[in-house]
């Protein structure tokens, strides 16, 4: 694949997310491409005249007003998930195993081994730095992962086109060491593609994508109700697999606690998070398409790691699902 630019091949699931629940087809427009890829452009929506822009290879399809910024100009100060630090961290999450740290947990290897091999394409919302979007490269014919974080997006495209990235991590106050990874031969980046978006507001066709998860963004979002919808329109009517996976872990500052799905004492949604998103998702009027069959539950501890005296132990409640 050439350098820093989106694959032809996504375009023809993108629709304009400020239109939704309405589906408007994107027009590719001033741009600039190789072969089937493209470097530079705007993605136009005929219904409401937005337009999207692709910054060096990265589609920006989130709703709202619309960054203009190089992956490189985006600063601390635009959001928590656009600083070093943070990046540095979620590298070590995703890939510490494929340096052989002692501290990492299998995680990603346990979610991915949740979907069965299947034709088709995957969606793996919330990527951050693409870990589990490899991972499923082997078992789907394409996987588009989708994060809010420029940051982390522009990593993941870095780590798809060159199959391997060094990085520093904090060993203990201003004390950095250097880490290396490659990535195992059986993922395959060539299948892969990264964009901007919005979790709650996916800018994908519905009934697009034969597999779809959702790691760690359910209480991550400001309406994780609508999440979880956006999740079923996007999968297939039939023949589809879904994994949602969650700490649950409410927070008033991202979500007002009238819109949480659980941990709530009274309300829409009381009680556990993971036992009203199973109702949800088996309920006859689920959010969006056909009711899913609940397959498999169980859990996943991960950890996040800050420096190497302190780690967040995380343990992720999982629903396993099919239709």
């Amino acid at each position: 694949m050439g350098k820093n630019a989106v694959k032809r091949q996504i375009l023809e699931y993108l629709i304009c997310p400020e239109c939704l629940p309405a589906e408007s087809g994107l027009r590719l427009e001033n741009f600039r491409s190789r072969d089937e890829e493209i470097i530079e452009g705007r993605l136009e929506c005929p219904r409401c005249a937005k337009a999207y822009p692709i910054i060096d290879g990265i589609a920006c399809l989130e709703i709202g007003p619309q960054e203009t910024l190089a992956p490189s100009d985006v600063g601390p100060s635009t959001s928590a998930y656009e600083s070093p630090e943070v990046l540095s961290t979620y590298l070590w999450t995703h890939y510490a195993d494929l340096f052989g740290d002692p501290d990492v947990t299998q995680a990603y290897s346990r979610w991915a081994a949740q979907f069965a091999p299947t034709s088709g394409a995957a969606l793996d919302t919330g990527c951050a730095t693409g870990r589990f979007s490899f991972e499923m490269s082997a078992k789907c014919d394409l996987v588009i992962g989708v994060d809010a974080s420029m940051s982390f997006v522009a990593t993941a495209r870095r780590i798809m086109r060159e199959r391997k990235l060094s990085f520093t991590i904090k060993e203990e106050g201003l004390i950095h060491s250097e880490k290396s990874f490659i990535l195992p031969p059986e993922w395959n980046p060539a299948k892969v593609e990264f964009v901007v978006a919005d979790a709650e507001a996916l800018p994908f066709r519905s009934n697009s994508f034969a597999c779809v998860a959702s790691l760690n963004v359910i209480d991550k979002t400001a309406r994780p109700l609508e999440h979880i919808r956006e999740a079923c329109r996007t999968a297939r009517p039939d023949n589809a697999q879904l994994l949602l996976s969650d700490p649950f872990s409410w927070s008033e500052k991202i979500c007002a606690p009238e819109n949480w799905l659980g941990g709530a004492p009274n309300g829409k949604f009381t009680g556990a998070g993971m036992e009203n998103v199973a109702h949800l998702l088996s309920a006859p009027n689920q959010p969006a398409g056909p009711a899913w069959t609940i397959a498999r539950r169980g859990a996943v501890w991960w950890k996040i790691r800050n420096h190497r005296n302190h780690f967040e132990l995380i343990r992720s409640l999982f629903i396993k699902a099919q239709r």
